[in-house]
């Protein structure tokens, strides 16, 4: 597995917490973060992903 689809997920369930607080205390600025942050850990996630595709893995 490559080290990019580790970081990514790792990123990914970051966003989602930092999203899920962000609506808990009503701060729009940490929700917006936290989505920005899943959407960064889905594309290093895919680029992970296609590393894994090239290498025959």
């Amino acid at each position: 597995m490559d080290k990019d689809r580790i970081a990514g997920a790792a990123k990914q369930a970051k966003g989602a917490i930092k999203e899920t607080v962000g609506k808990a205390v009503g701060d729009a600025k940490l929700e917006s973060q936290g989505k920005a942050d899943k959407v960064e850990g889905k594309i290093q996630n895919a680029i992970g992903g296609l590393k894994d595709t090239l290498k025959g893995k």
